[in-house]
């Protein structure tokens, strides 16, 4: 997951693969709490883990509830049947609604002494016409801030059950979802009706609800959309096992991809056109507009059909949270289209028609707004203009923008806070990345090169980590090279330089942070080694290794951009890089440095000669024929000597922003 402040997603070209969607962050929570309500174990699979779950799970804990967690498989020993807490406990929501809603409706209609509360925009979601219809039942609720919005104190109920509960269906249907999963609690010797006042909105949400009711065991009378029906003697039963399906709202920005990007088309595996999610309606929006879609059991694939793609006025009830995707669709369309019925957008994690709005304006577009309704004219090639979209605390802003990055113009897109499409999808962006394309000059590098000891290494895995960008020691790899062949069986002579050459050019090697990793084995140790330092000279001077590793070092630089540090990044290897640093720091500063570590490893060692060898070795990386150690022409010097690696850092990302200019 990027936890970088910002992500620079270079011009995208196209687009082609699989990509296997994580599970339903509304199904999931939905499932967490309902088995937290039966009697016994529950095995719940293919749980989707983001912030909301972990929300759920972390409230679940608090009440009691058995939690065990291996990977995606979470197990649930639920409270049915057991004795809820009597002490006083305080829940933290952070921005969760799926969680937060029919959470505080279960704690309210069972009682007890209970505290939620939740990030500061949490606080200024509405969930006034929820605590309004819990009173009606009874339930004692307490607002602790603004009336009418979080945080709350919920205390021992009275329940009256012998009138139907009114609930408002015009704000959000998870007032009425979290009633509808609280209220078979209270139902044990008589039937309990739910009056739905005003039109109820994202009515696919609350059949999800009622689908996963029946799984449990309550079997909810639908009159209409207007009246439900709990029966008397209701009671949560486990279904044993249940497995979450992929989310439907995560699967829009792929279908998405695949009606925009060149390529040959996009499978998405884990949900298929009989999904239970009514987002998986977006599939006929998408195909209003002219992508391509065949859909089989839990796969869909999608291909570029119609281009530009169609303008399309669409009501959108009945996929409030996928039509989002629809607004970035709508850059790349013929003609305008406009969204309708939305006033939900309002009440989200931000208020998303202003969001859309915002943004899209950024990009260059004309957008109209209204209470309810958004319109978007595309984006011709030539009116495109760089951005910094701001996300909002959004997880749904940072996807759906990212798609933005296919334009005409080939002009970048700047994320900011990419973490937060951890709430529903924490690995979007990787997913994203294993799948788009685009030519090898639109992937930004930056070259680090200095001498030895000079700290390249740290800077550069430090600058990688702030800007979410792959990074390559290139030091480090006739190193791991020797390392792999001896593995191998090779001898490190030039008899086996063509198999030694063969291995170096798909070498398993990547890097996390400092560490160096073979095989997704930890060999950083191994390689740092005196050994394997002699190791790495001796394959050095082997002319088809040391070609097949400048063709493994160019397999580097992959989406969204690369750091790479060593002696020769910036003028032989990358001589294309936007930004080249060139680090240097005094002899005698590097040798203290490279004393202090050997020391902190329980070598000893002497300054004087640490400095001699740095010297010396300068003197022989300067004069080499091959790829000498010098700065590039274009290269931008940074003497680190008196700098702190924070400061060495700070310089080199002020450099990168100044070459990287958004509007």
């Amino acid at each position: 997951m990027f936890s970088t402040a910002f992500l620079d997603i270079p011009a995208l070209q196209g687009a082609s693969g699989t990509v296997t969607l994580p599970g339903s962050k509304s199904i999931s929570n939905r499932v967490l709490l309902l088995s937290a309500l039966c009697q016994g174990t529950t095995v719940v699979h293919d749980l989707l883990d983001s912030d909301d779950t972990r929300v759920m799970l972390a409230a679940l804990r608090q009440l009691g509830c058995g939690v065990e967690v291996q990977g995606t498989t979470v197990t649930i020993t639920g409270l049915g049947g057991r004795t809820w807490p009597t002490e006083a406990i305080e829940f933290f929501m952070g921005n969760a609604g799926t969680a937060m809603r029919p959470l505080t409706a279960a704690l309210a209609v069972q009682g007890g002494d209970f505290t939620l509360k939740g990030v500061p925009r949490m606080h200024e979601r509405p969930i006034g016409d929820l605590v309004d219809a819990l009173r009606e039942l009874g339930c004692a609720i307490d607002y602790l801030g603004n009336e009418g919005y979080p945080p709350l104190r919920i205390r021992q109920p009275a329940l009256q059950l012998d009138k139907p509960i009114p609930v408002r269906g015009d704000v959000s249907s998870q007032f009425l979802t979290a009633l509808l999963m609280a209220l078979p609690l209270a139902a044990q010797d008589r039937a309990i009706t739910i009056e739905v006042v005003g039109e109820l909105i994202s009515k696919p949400y609350i059949e999800i609800t009622l689908n996963l009711l029946a799984r449990y065991g309550i079997a909810v009378e639908r009159q209409g959309w207007e009246r439900f029906v709990i029966p008397a003697g209701s009671r949560y039963q486990s279904p044993g096992t249940i497995h979450v399906e992929a989310d439907a709202s995560s699967a829009s920005y792929f279908i998405a991809l695949g009606a925009i990007a060149k390529g040959d088309g996009i499978r998405i595996q884990g949900v298929g056109a009989d999904s239970i999610q009514g987002d998986i309606r977006f599939m006929d929006a998408a195909a209003q507009m002219g992508a391509h879609i065949t859909s089989g059991p839990n796969w869909l694939e999608i291909q570029r059909g119609a281009w530009p793609l169609k303008g399309i006025t669409l009501d959108c009830n009945h996929i409030p949270d996928a039509a989002m995707t629809l607004a970035v669709m709508a850059l790349y369309a013929d003609g305008p289209t406009t969204l309708r019925n939305i006033a939900s957008w309002r009440v989200k994690e931000t208020d998303r028609i202003v969001a859309m709005a915002t943004e899209s304006r950024k990009l260059g577009a004309t957008v109209e707004e209204g209470p309810d309704w958004i319109t978007i004219h595309p984006l011709p090639a030539g009116k495109w203009q760089r951005a910094s979209v701001h996300t909002y605390d959004d997880h749904r802003v940072a996807m759906c923008f990212s798609l933005a990055a296919f334009n005409a113009d080939q002009v970048p897109v700047r994320i900011e806070d990419p973490k937060c499409v951890a709430k529903t999808f924490p690995d979007y962006f990787e997913a994203l990345f294993s799948v788009a394309h685009t030519a090898a000059s639109n992937i930004p590098v930056i070259c680090i090169d200095g001498p030895t000891a000079s700290g390249k290494g740290t800077l550069a895995s430090r600058v990688a980590a702030a800007l979410g960008y792959h990074y390559l020691d290139s030091g480090a790899l006739y190193r791991v090279t020797a390392h792999a062949a001896l593995q191998a069986g090779l001898t490190l002579e030039a008899i086996d330089e063509a198999k030694i050459a063969d291995l170096a050019r798909s070498l398993p090697v990547h890097f996390e942070g400092e560490q160096v990793l073979l095989n997704n084995v930890d060999v950083t140790d191994a390689i740092r080694s005196e050994q394997g330092g002699m190791n790495a000279s001796k394959v050095s001077v082997l002319p088809a290794v040391r070609e097949a590793l400048v063709q493994l070092q160019h397999s580097f630089q992959r989406l969204p951009g690369l750091l790479a540090d060593g002696r020769d990044m910036g003028t032989v290897i990358f001589p294309e890089a936007p930004l080249k640093v060139f680090l240097t720091a005094s002899a005698t500063q590097r040798a203290e440095r490279r004393h202090k570590q050997l020391i902190s490893k329980g070598f000893s060692a002497n300054i004087d000669a640490l400095r001699a060898d740095l010297e010396a070795r300068d003197a022989r990386d300067m004069s080499r024929s091959v790829a000498p150690l010098k700065p590039a022409q274009d290269a931008l010097q940074l003497d680190n000597s008196s700098l702190t690696i924070e400061a060495s850092v700070e310089q080199v990302m002020v450099w990168w922003q100044s070459r990287q200019v958004f509007g």
